[in-house]
């Protein structure tokens, strides 16, 4: 979007990898790409989503901060290592939930909190907030998210987010947490149960995500309680009510993703 999308280009030339999913949120979007907007020809796609929602790197690499641009407002580069640039703009420059225009595209308002231009990160790591600065101001909260193939010119990033990988939820890497899934059983091993999700509670974070509709295969260890007494994990049927507390750990992107395995389970409840 501005002399800077040129700079900084990756050794690296890949191609663009699977994404991870820039907004850690529910987000809804369309294939705007190519639009005809009052700056010009609208080159990315427009995620909208809650004001101050995290935004995360959708691949590893090094960020540049850019504040210096009207149309813009708080915005971010981050060159993946695969050689692929993206656009991160309109982040948040609110200091309230409301539009009072009030922060300054600084770590903690615009970027995430400690990071530092030039730094380093990985995928799934925090780096900014869901905002509308810029000419965005007083319209609805987004991320204008674009994609730029080694370096180059923009692309439609609308196929790229549509198999992107989503969060199963969200907490700043290397923090500890503890879930709570509740759903229905899909299918049960003597170690493991593969559940439909509906919800999600995330400790401490105090995070509830309704109306899910992911699997996920979790881990349950011969030392997990299992209720009510004297249940196999084997007697587990498809379609059972479940929910499943897991044990705390360390969040890691594996977990984050609801990767199979990541997560393990200390209390499992069966049954309505």
């Amino acid at each position: 979007m501005t002399a800077a999308s040129a700079t900084a280009a990756n050794p690296k030339k890949i191609g663009v990898p699977t994404l991870l999913f820039p907004v850690a949120g529910a987000t809804t979007y369309q294939d705007d790409f190519g639009q005809a907007r009052a700056g010009g020809v609208h080159q990315g796609n427009d995620l909208l989503a809650t004001k101050k929602t995290p935004v995360i790197a959708a691949e590893s690499g090094t960020v540049k901060f850019w504040t210096t641009s009207a149309s813009a407002g708080c915005m971010l580069y981050l060159y993946g290592e695969s050689g692929t640039m993206y656009e991160y703009i309109h982040l948040n420059n609110d200091v309230t939930m409301k539009n009072d225009n009030r922060g300054k595209c600084v770590a903690g308002m615009s970027y995430a909190k400690g990071l530092k231009d030039g730094a380093k990160v990985t995928a799934g790591q925090q780096i900014g907030y869901v905002g509308d600065s810029g000419d965005a101001n007083g319209i609805a909260s987004h991320l204008h998210f674009e994609v730029h193939p080694n370096g180059g010119a923009a692309t439609d990033p609308y196929p790229y987010l549509q198999t992107a990988q989503h969060l199963l939820f969200f907490a700043k890497l290397g923090t500890p947490f503890t879930l709570a899934l509740t759903g229905t059983v899909v299918s049960s091993t003597d170690t493991s149960l593969k559940v439909q999700l509906s919800l999600l509670q995330g400790f401490p974070m105090r995070l509830t995500l309704k109306g899910l509709t992911q699997t996920v295969t979790v881990n349950v260890p011969t030392t997990a309680v299992i209720q009510p007494a004297a249940t196999r994990l084997l007697a587990a049927y498809a379609g059972e009510p479940v929910t499943i507390w897991t044990q705390p750990a360390l969040t890691s992107l594996k977990a984050m993703l609801g990767a199979d395995g990541a997560l393990t389970g200390a209390l499992v409840q069966l049954g309505s």
